[in-house]
């Protein structure tokens, strides 16, 4: 940037060192760093068309936290009506906003944050390692652990260790599709799959029609703070594909060596011990050797289910069907995993429910961690759902699918408003839910888990998000449509228009014939509709969800209150997936 420095302006704590090294904040606590270019960029078609025009950025970047604590906080890539961002906050508000403008429709602030930090407004400041999308808000409206693929296989990849990052991100104006890869700088070629593909229908009304280009980073309180460095950035706009061009990792200023004492693994085990002390008691502590030998040694030929953070073997402890186990291994390295690891013990680990998977042990070698559950014969509902069971060789009857409903939410009551505490499932998805071989759901999968105390109502995330998630489940129960057939518009849009149109029924998954109970499925699919409207507030509650189910109260009808979902592009129609209704 020595060279460009004319080209940008920079405040706050920001500065261009003499290597051409932009350092956007230093490792103080509470300082914020801005950087934009001069020149206002023209990002919309016309006053006339306000189509959002494609745009792609690269950005090489280095964060370096202290050397005794987990630093913070990250930083962003912004879109932004002004070239500064003055009276933006520090910390969790990463100098882009501050508690008064967050959440206002008038910022035209479009972001991707960066972030180190999480438990953004709920009063936790937890570690964190994701990237998220953000509309006028620092509450990002999706987010996702950091990741990357090589050779078609998640890898976790860490933003604070110093090295340099590479992120590029990629606007259709067309499809209206936000693409977002993180990765290596050093790593060649790039990957091919990006962490976040979303279509992003409200960035037209975010965007103006000349907009400022920049980034933003800030750190936080005591020793919560980062040197963020920005080694090179490149940008371009407009016309059918437009590609801002590729940086040179050997032609970029180095930051400086990064110097934390503490490795974020090691830190991770020292919480990961004391978690898991806490649930020992209530828990069995397993042989890892018993395990290996279950497993054939965690064979491939044991492998039943793999995800981006953790490999699924089938075991047996015994020729007993009840010594059938699930072992989870978690992949070595990964941060996210381990997190994961401590959350489904400290829930599932506390948790008895007849409709929750049953975690019967963990098991801890040196880098090797595993969770031990008990065998679910049928699998994962979604293909159960979506291809042909394994169980009966016939598509999920009518009856079976409505018990399996109730049954889920019956397990979210449980969560909800049964148990000792206060537990946000924050995950729920068919590919979350087994089936035990009585056809009885089970809920499981408790990595994104939120633990509260009863009677504490501060800071802790509603219920509301939860519900929300049962009913997208609840409606592909029903439909026999998969929540990810859909690029445009969200399941719940497509039930609404069939219920608009007085023809609900018709969203009924074909594969049922007539072989269905028309006011149950009638119910099913408005009560579904119900949990997903757009007002976390007007959402039914699970416990009115099981009484609407179990037809012991009136189903209200749906009102204007519903609204489409934000991340639709088009609202859709009954015919929108015509002679597509297979999953």
């Amino acid at each position: 940037f020595s060279r460009r420095q004319s080209e940008i302006r920079i405040e706050a704590d920001a500065t261009v060192q003499p290597n051409g090294l932009l350092r956007l904040t230093d490792q103080k606590p509470n300082t914020i760093g801005t950087t934009f270019y001069r020149k206002a960029v023209r990002l919309l078609e016309s006053h006339i068309n306000a189509s959002v025009r494609s745009f792609s950025t690269c950005i090489v970047f280095a964060i370096n936290p202290t050397s005794s604590k987990e630093g913070g906080y990250g930083f962003t890539f912004t879109l932004s009506p002004t070239p500064y961002r003055r009276r933006a906050g520090s910390g969790q508000y990463m100098g882009l906003l501050n508690n008064i403008t967050n959440g206002n429709p008038r910022n035209h602030v479009f972001a991707v944050e960066f972030d180190t930090v999480q438990g953004f407004k709920d009063g936790s400041h937890r570690m964190g390692n994701h990237v998220g999308v953000n509309f006028n808000s620092l509450q990002s409206d999706f987010e996702g652990p950091v990741l990357f693929y090589k050779r078609k296989q998640k890898e976790e990849l860490l933003l604070q260790t110093g090295e340099p990052v590479k992120a590029d991100i990629l606007y259709d104006g067309n499809t209206k599709l936000l693409n977002i890869t993180v990765y290596p700088a050093k790593m060649t070629p790039s990957p091919v799959r990006p962490m976040i593909s979303r279509p992003v229908p409200k960035l037209s009304r975010i965007i103006e029609e000349e907009m400022y280009v920049g980034s933003t980073a800030a750190t936080g309180k005591g020793e919560r703070s980062s040197a963020h460095y920005i080694m090179g950035w490149s940008f371009s706009s407009g016309g059918e594909h437009p590609v801002a061009t590729k940086l040179n990792l050997s032609d970029l200023p180095r930051p400086p060596t990064n110097t934390s004492e503490k490795s974020a693994y090691s830190s991770k085990e020292i919480g990961l011990i004391v978690a898991v002390s806490a649930v020992t008691l209530i828990l069995i502590a397993m042989r890892y050797k018993e395990l290996h030998s279950a497993t054939d040694g965690f064979s491939e030929e044991r492998i039943i289910g793999s995800g981006g953070f953790g490999t699924v073997f089938r075991g047996s402890l015994s020729s007993s069907l009840s010594d059938q186990i699930a072992v989870k291994k978690i992949t070595e390295g990964s941060e996210q995993g381990i997190r994961e690891f401590v959350a489904e013990i400290e829930s599932l680990g506390r948790l008895s429910h007849k409709n929750l998977v049953k975690l019967r042990g963990w098991s801890k070698r040196n880098a090797n961690m595993l969770l031990v559950y008990n065998y679910i014969p049928n699998g994962m509902l979604d293909s159960l759902l979506h291809s042909v069971p394994r169980l009966t060789g016939t598509v999920l009857s009518w009856t079976m699918r409505f018990d399996i409903a109730k049954g889920i939410a019956s397990g979210l009551l449980y969560l909800h408003e049964e148990g000792e505490q206060i537990v946000i499932h924050r995950d729920i998805k068919a590919s979350n839910v087994l089936v035990d071989e009585d056809m009885n759901p089970r809920l499981g999968d408790f990595g994104l888990a939120r633990l509260y105390e009863r009677g504490s109502h501060n800071g802790y995330p509603s219920s509301a998000s939860d519900v929300y998630s049962y009913g997208v489940l609840l409606l592909e129960i029903v439909s026999g449509v998969s929540p990810t057939k859909f690029i445009n518009f969200k399941l719940p849009d497509w039930i609404m228009a069939f219920y608009s149109n007085g023809e609900i029924l018709n969203s009924v998954d074909h594969r049922l014939e007539a072989c269905y109970d028309t006011e149950q499925a009638r119910a099913a699919l408005v009560v579904g509709l119900l949990c997903c409207k757009q007002t976390p507030q007007c959402r039914p509650s699970i416990a009115m969800v099981i009484s609407y189910l179990n037809e012991e109260d009136g189903i209200p009808n749906i009102d204007e209150t519903w609204g489409v979902s934000t991340s639709s592009t088009t609202v859709p129609t009954p015919l929108s997936l015509s002679g597509t209704q297979t999953g």
